[in-house]
């Protein structure tokens, strides 16, 4: 019973049921009333006939004649009697179908009087009776009482309505069951688009579809459009997490490989405290990740500003170890004071990736410059972050490429291919915008532009 379709089919057919067994009684009542109504009648015909043929004798008793004009009542065993009583109930006349037959006398009916009843014979066959009291009067002045009584056998009555309560069943079962298959395949049409829906959803778990067609009734519509919205949600909050999962495993590489290249040199003085650093490091990538996820953009307007001279340094400084098989020459244009008003892990993100970058694919030169973006009644100064080197550069063609998540031009180069989507993102969150250009050192040039929040008028 957990199917929609035989709960409706079930529900149908107990309706159909009660209406036409309600049907089926009115209609045999009906009939029956009928045919038992039209059998009164005819017994009435036949009295009137008989009390017609009836004739008083030279004695002064009534008598029929030989021959009566209904044939059934000199037919033995036709089913139609008929006979003639005193008052005393002594029989004065019997029809020839009643031969060796005794109808019943029942309930004599007062003078005048017509008195239908049901009665039976000895063997149970039952009959249908009516009677008629009368005073008659003779030639002499003089009256006798006597009672004329016609009786039908029911049996073929009963046979008949047998007959055609059978047709009856037999004709509405015949209904039914086409009402029934009908309403099967007109359900089926119209539970096809909740199967189109259990198709769908079916496709969209086996990876061959991204979200439910539009193409339903407008009831099922709501249905549909909040169903692909929380495909979207779940789509979206699941690329949140593996993203973030991405991008914490790739902010952990540069101070990973800083430790590795500090325990070649585990006994130089100030080991200890240099260590520590790269570990408090990674202990500030992995909570800025795992709170990634669930911060606003909005949550950025609030947040401290973050010296940038300051992180730049630090982050130079974790390269330089990282790198020192290259000794990379960094150059740094920071305008004092700078500062910048958003989350530290998202300068760290911008800033690190970009110098990461740099230091794998240069010759020897890395330059950095940080100045302020220009805006009119800033409330939170934006930044223009720019990182260029004398590497071999990126083609203007690649640019686009290289913004997609897991995008690299060499292959054999280690990486994750998500450095620059993750800086394409966290400026895009600020507002902001990338690009990428040849630098007069020879190779890239990225600028990352973030706008300042200004006020609005009211």
């Amino acid at each position: 019973m957990n199917s929609l379709s035989s709960r409706l089919l079930i529900s149908v057919s107990v309706l159909l049921l009660l209406f036409f067994g309600a049907t089926i009684a009115v209609l045999d009542r009906a009939f029956t009333e009928a045919g038992e109504q039209a059998r009164r009648d005819i017994l009435d015909g036949h009295l009137v006939a008989l009390l017609a043929a009836a004739e008083p004798d030279e004695s002064g008793e009534l008598v029929m004649p030989d021959r009566l004009r209904e044939p059934r009542f000199e037919r033995i065993g036709s089913g139609l009697y008929a006979e003639l009583r005193n008052l005393e109930g002594k029989v004065v006349w019997r029809s020839r179908s009643a031969l060796g037959l005794e109808v019943p006398v029942g309930t004599v009916p007062e003078l005048g009087n017509h008195l239908f009843g049901r009665e039976f014979f000895e063997d149970g066959t039952p009959l249908l009776t009516l009677s008629l009291a009368v005073d008659w009067e003779l030639d002499d002045g003089n009256s006798k009482s006597y009672v004329f009584k016609v009786a039908e056998s029911l049996d073929g009555f009963n046979a008949q309505i047998a007959g055609f309560r059978k047709q009856l069943f037999g004709w509405f079962a015949a209904v039914a069951f086409t009402m029934l298959l009908a309403f099967s395949m007109l359900l089926r049409g119209l539970l096809k688009p909740l199967r189109q829906i259990e198709t769908e959803i079916t496709e969209i778990e086996e990876g061959d579809r991204v979200s439910l067609s539009s193409k339903f009734p407008t009831e099922l519509t709501g249905v549909a459009r909040n169903m692909n919205l929380l495909i979207d949600s779940e789509r979206a909050r699941s690329d949140r997490y593996r993203y973030t999962l991405d991008n914490l495993a790739h902010s952990l590489k540069t101070p990973l490989a800083a430790m590795r290249a500090l325990l070649n040199s585990r006994h130089d003085e100030g080991f200890d405290e240099r260590f520590d650093e790269q570990i408090e490091r990674m202990d500030e990538i992995v909570r800025y990740q795992l709170r990634k996820p669930a911060a606003s953009v909005a949550d950025n307007l609030v947040l401290a500003p973050v010296p940038v001279e300051k992180e730049v340094a630090r982050l130079i400084d974790g390269l330089r170890k990282v790198y020192r098989d290259k000794d990379p020459e960094f150059e740094v244009r920071i305008e004092k004071g700078m500062q910048f008003r958003g989350d530290t892990g998202d300068f760290l993100e911008l800033a690190g990736n970009l110098l990461d970058n740099a230091c794998k694919w240069c010759e020897r030169k890395v330059r950095i410059s940080v100045v302020p973006s220009v805006g009119a009644r800033a409330i939170a100064s934006g930044m223009v972050l720019t990182v260029a080197d004398d590497g071999p550069g990126i083609p203007q063609d690649a640019a686009d490429a290289l913004l997609q998540r897991g995008m690299r031009l060499d292959e054999s180069t280690p990486g994750h291919g998500i450095g620059l989507a993750v800086v394409k993102d966290i400026a895009r969150s600020y507002g902001g915008r990338l690009s990428i250009k040849t630098s007069d050192l020879g190779g890239a040039e990225i600028m990352v532009s973030i706008p300042p929040v200004t006020t609005t008028k009211g």
